[in-house]
């Protein structure tokens, strides 16, 4: 898949609303250019990807809004809503926040967010300006392999 088609039809995904296969998802990741850590900072609207993994839902049920990503050592991974709306960072689901690092995954360096108090990475790819395609990895959210796919859109 070259850029252009990958860049396309991610967008076509994004607005999906049923299931999408998890090769397709690892397809357009391969196409996608790798980001720096530095070049993501701001703060960012989050949605997931409905592939099937079990975390499919669970954002949703905390009401997660996005990612903050304020300096290298300083990253709010589960930015929530509260009952009455306000923004909050949810440090009890995962334990803390999180930092930012540019880190080998499938053989290039990208950005990658790495959680305070768990062995889990979140690697990012550029889809444009203000889009990125993120994947979970690490320890006890890869059942058999499978990543957790989700989309950050730039706040405005």
């Amino acid at each position: 898949m070259n850029l252009t088609d990958a860049h396309a039809r991610f967008h076509d995904l994004q607005q999906h609303d049923g299931p999408v296969d998890p090769a397709e998802l690892d397809q357009i990741w391969g196409a996608l250019e790798p980001v720096r850590a530095d070049e993501i900072f701001g703060e960012w609207e989050g949605a997931e990807f409905t592939t099937g993994h079990p975390l499919c839902g669970t954002l949703e049920k905390i009401r997660w809004h996005g990612k903050n990503f304020n300096s290298l050592l300083d990253a709010q991974p589960l930015i929530c809503r509260d009952d009455s709306g306000a923004l909050y960072s949810n440090t009890e689901t995962m334990g803390g926040e999180a930092s930012l690092w540019n880190i080998e995954f499938r053989g290039e360096i990208t950005a990658t967010m790495v959680y305070d108090m768990r062995p889990v990475f979140d690697h990012f790819k550029k889809v444009d300006a203000s889009t990125l395609m993120g994947i979970m990895n690490g320890k006890g959210v890869t059942p058999r392999g499978q990543h957790f796919y989700f989309v950050l859109t730039r706040a405005s």
